[in-house]
């Protein structure tokens, strides 16, 4: 073993949660190696919308870690020349029961230090002219999302981290054993570190089988789509979700109103409900329209993608926005872990070494401020 193969911390994974963990040592003076078994992103961390979204999450710590999170975002915009924008969101309501609900939100949202409005519908249709008119009633927005580029951004932060934090890139080496101090690799190389993050998603179980079977985690796939780019520079203006979203985040769930929107929608979107499908839009900096998405778990998970799936989505996404150009681009599906209860997991199979996984859907939003909640409760 060669001597030069030490780092403080050593993190396994390079998706959205391992590079949390990697800055926030490395922001704290730790001197850190970076795994990754593939020499670029193509995980879970780059298959979603690209959406940093305070939006759906409850008041109170949930709420503040999003914030957190966002405001990392931001001095990554300043320090590593990323591109992400202040969006925000829109929530349109097209149904009398999401109107209800978009109306309840925005009242009992703001004493909990949400930040959003209820817009009736000739002010948001004047201030977001992407959104369809034909039944639309009114939206909420809400001015705290953030738009990403997600493979550009995974690309781009291992580099950031390396020119402005001297972090140790070993990308496309697999680890294939950590026996905390130890780390071994398939090139051969052991290395030592006084702690090690496994975030490598549901991967992990490739590292601690017992330690996954018995986490409660579970896989879910979800399909997603985005169009070309949009003609002479046209913009949505903001992030747009619809009333199938309501039903998923568990902000929403303040709403006395929320049961009956849920009910209407199990009677007459069954195909929706079947699919865990809830619809949303986001552009990025190449002016392509990402839409999504759909939820599948475990066995009901298959390597072929299902036209049925994204056809629904393309359809409900025409009742909310209206696109110059609906040519999709591109296809293609994800796999993330999610836990039923928990919006993360960790796990210390031995002491130094800390399994970091299973933000649910929510790695974008919450990574950096739940990498910064670790350090600060054991350091």
């Amino acid at each position: 073993m060669s001597s030069d193969k030490r780092a403080d911390v050593a993190v396994v994974g390079a998706g959205i949660v391992g590079l949390a963990f990697a800055w926030e040592a490395a922001r704290r003076g730790h001197s850190v190696v970076l795994f990754d078994r593939t020499p670029g992103p193509q995980g879970a961390s780059v298959r979603n919308f690209g959406m940093v979204w305070p939006i759906g999450q409850l008041p109170g710590p949930a709420y503040d870690r999003a914030l957190r999170s966002r405001a990392r975002w931001l001095e990554l915009k300043e320090r590593a020349g990323l591109w992400v924008s202040e969006c925000g969101s829109l929530h349109v309501a097209h149904d009398d029961d999401e109107d209800a609900l978009l109306r309840e939100f925005a009242e009992l949202a703001r004493p909990g230090g949400i930040r959003c409005e209820y817009l009736p519908r000739a002010d948001a249709l004047g201030r977001f002219p992407a959104i369809n008119p034909a039944g639309f009633r009114g939206a909420l927005h809400s001015p705290t999302e953030l738009a990403v580029n997600p493979p550009d951004t995974l690309a781009r932060l291992p580099r950031f981290l390396a020119e402005a934090h001297g972090v140790q890139l070993r990308l496309g080496e697999a680890v294939t054993s950590v026996d905390a101090p130890q780390v071994r690799t398939a090139a051969g190389d052991v290395w030592r570190a006084d702690r090690v993050f496994v975030c490598s998603g549901a991967d992990f179980e490739t590292l601690f089988p017992e330690t996954f079977a018995a986490s409660g985690i579970r896989r879910c796939k979800l399909q997603m789509m985005k169009t070309r780019p949009q003609p002479n520079g046209w913009r949505a203006g903001t992030h747009i979700a619809g009333g199938l979203t309501l039903c998923h985040y568990k902000a929403f769930e303040l709403c006395s109103t929320l049961p009956a929107l849920k009910a209407r929608i199990a009677a007459t979107m069954p195909e929706y409900v079947k699919y865990g499908i809830h619809v949303m839009a986001a552009q990025n900096d190449r002016g392509e329209v990402v839409i999504g998405d759909s939820h599948e778990y475990d066995a009901d998970i298959s390597v072929f993608d299902k036209t049925e799936i994204d056809e629904l989505i393309l359809k409900e996404i025409r009742t909310m926005i209206d696109v110059p150009d609906w040519t999709i681009g591109a296809r293609w599906h994800g796999i993330y872990a999610k836990h039923p209860e928990k919006h993360f997991v960790t796990h210390e199979p031995h002491p130094g070494c800390v399994i970091a996984v299973a933000p649910g859907g929510l790695g974008m939003t919450m990574s950096f401020a739940l990498a910064e909640d670790w350090w600060n409760a054991n350091t």
